[in-house]
């Protein structure tokens, strides 16, 4: 085991023996021999021992006295009295005090075993202390992640900066330009909560310019601590860390009230809750950013429905109203004038009126895919095979001279809003119909098959005109024919339509064809 030893002994011979007899046990000692009362304290206020050992007294200094120094400095660090004038009255009054043992100097063989149990206690104190620590760190990390507020990030700082080293004191710190602003405190006696310092005349500003931690145990001895400002505080010893290492954004510190030689693991500890603050402050910033985002996007949506739906107004009514009037006046002068007419002045006229009827059709798809992004969905159990049936007896009724294979497999249901699933099925199943018209045998099926990981993709697949693939981009574009309107008269928004519906619905759709062989319009539903 290895040990450093302060050891107040002012006979060296006894000193030399107490030490073998801690090796011969299989100790690798550091010891640290002082003789005299002055030497005692000025080895106190340096530190860095795991074991304290005492003569009952040396020259003029009392054993007492050097326990309570100890005592008052390092009180977790083990103290055992080893002297050689052992009075059992004055051995109990230093127990009761709080030392561990006390041994004669002619029953040295008990000092390795009464150090190794003293040590391994202390060292399963610091272990268990450690480890509580880290739990406490663990949920303030949770906690941090959850943050959305600079707020809730100086709260949760402010309790656990002092919990996890048990300091008598901490601070929060934050770079505003050219000055610390210490926004948030939690310690035994006021220190500068709300007040800002220059950035190169404090501790936190010191960290964030040079990128790196500040560890004094002794305020008053060291050269970067501005005196005036820590003389009328609590603080003897201090930790400071910057918050990312990086260009830091702002510092933690601990302090306390008593000189204090900060560990590794305690400094550990406080660095790991400034990275985690960093990031917590970082995820803020982001959050706000999006949050501003949002609302930006928000407003432009707002003012683009608006627009879209004085947009649809004018449409309505203000290019409906000369359409009436043209289409109107264009039969009145049929049914009046028509015998008055040649042959191509009744062709201009048709002209007229069939152009004027089919921009009011255009206008009619137009605010029927509007009304398509305005309308919430509401939900229930649908039946696609039901829905699909009716629409193509529809069909076979109006057209009862075609002669149509169709085919509709059974009990396809899905959760969908069941108006705008028949409008979606009446685009795909009247298209099917209309671009399979010149063929021999034309045969319509819908239809489901499954993907790889069992999800349900519906169909509707024709025999058809079908069409090129390389120009499927434009399908589902508004007002974009892949034929003429010769050929297949159509508005060109059912499929937009479709699309839009599918969308609603969270699925997705898609469509395989060619040229002379029809075409499968895939979709799904969510």
């Amino acid at each position: 085991m290895n040990v450093a030893i302060l050891h107040l002994e002012d006979n060296v011979f006894d000193a030399h023996r107490i030490e073998r007899v801690l090796v011969k046990d299989g100790w690798e000692v550091i010891a640290q021999v002082v003789k005299t009362g002055s030497e005692y304290i000025s080895a106190i206020e340096r530190g860095g021992f795991d074991l304290i050992v005492s003569e009952n007294g040396v020259g003029g200094f009392s054993g007492r006295s050097a326990f309570e120094i100890a005592h008052q400095k390092y009180p977790k660090v083990p103290f055992i009295f080893v002297s050689g004038n052992v009075n059992e009255k004055e051995a109990a009054a230093y127990l009761r005090m709080g030392a561990l043992e006390y041994i004669s100097k002619e029953q040295l063989w008990r000092l390795p075993f009464i150090a190794r149990y003293a040590l391994e206690r202390f060292s399963c104190q610091q272990l268990e202390h450690y480890n509580q620590a880290m739990e406490l760190l663990v949920t303030v990390v949770q906690e941090l992640s959850l943050a959305r507020s600079l707020d809730e990030i100086t709260a949760i700082v402010r309790r656990a900066a002092r919990e996890l080293t048990g300091a008598d004191g901490a601070t929060f710190v934050l770079r505003e330009g050219n000055m610390c602003y210490y926004a948030e405190e939690n310690a035994i006696q006021p220190l500068w909560k709300g007040r800002r310092f220059p950035i190169d005349i404090c501790m936190g500003g010191w960290c964030m310019l040079n990128q790196q931690q500040a560890i004094i145990e002794d305020v008053y001895g060291d050269e970067r601590i501005p005196i005036e400002a820590y003389e009328p505080t609590f603080i003897k010893s201090l930790v400071m860390v910057p918050i990312r290492k990086e260009a830091p954004i702002g510092a933690i510190g601990n302090y306390w009230a008593e000189k204090h030689a900060p560990t590794p693991k305690e400094v550990h500890l406080i660095q790991a809750l400034a990275d985690s603050t960093s990031v917590a402050m970082e995820n803020v910033q982001v959050y706000s950013e999006l949050e501003q985002r949002v609302r930006q996007r928000t407003s432009e949506l707002e003012a683009a429905n608006q627009e879209l739906e004085a947009f649809s107004y004018t449409i309505s009514h203000d290019l409906r109203s000369p359409l009436r009037s043209i289409i109107g006046f264009s039969e009145l002068l049929q049914m009046k004038y028509n015998n008055q007419l040649d042959e191509q002045a009744k062709q201009y006229l048709n002209r007229v009126s069939t152009s004027a009827k089919g921009i009011n059709t255009q206008i009619d798809a137009m605010l029927s895919l509007h009304k398509l992004t305005q309308v919430e969905l509401k939900r229930e159990t649908v039946d696609l095979s039901g829905i699909a049936q009716e629409i193509l007896s529809h069909l076979k009724a109006v057209e009862a001279n075609r002669q149509v294979e169709t085919h509709v497999a059974q009990g396809l249901t899905v959760n969908g809003d069941p108006v705008l699933l028949r409008v979606m099925l009446e685009n795909l199943l009247s298209n099917a119909w209309k671009y399979s018209a010149k063929v021999e045998q034309p045969r319509i099926e819908f239809g489901v098959t499954k993907e790889s990981d069992g999800s349900s993709v519906f169909y509707v697949r024709d025999n058809g005109a079908g069409f090129d693939m390389k120009r499927a981009d434009k399908l589902f574009r508004p007002f974009q024919r892949l034929h003429s309107d010769n050929e297949f008269p159509g508005t060109g928004v059912g499929l937009a339509s479709v699309q839009r519906i599918i969308h609603k619905h969270k699925g997705r759709i898609w469509v395989e064809a060619a040229v002379g062989q029809g075409a499968t319009f895939y979709f799904t539903i969510e």
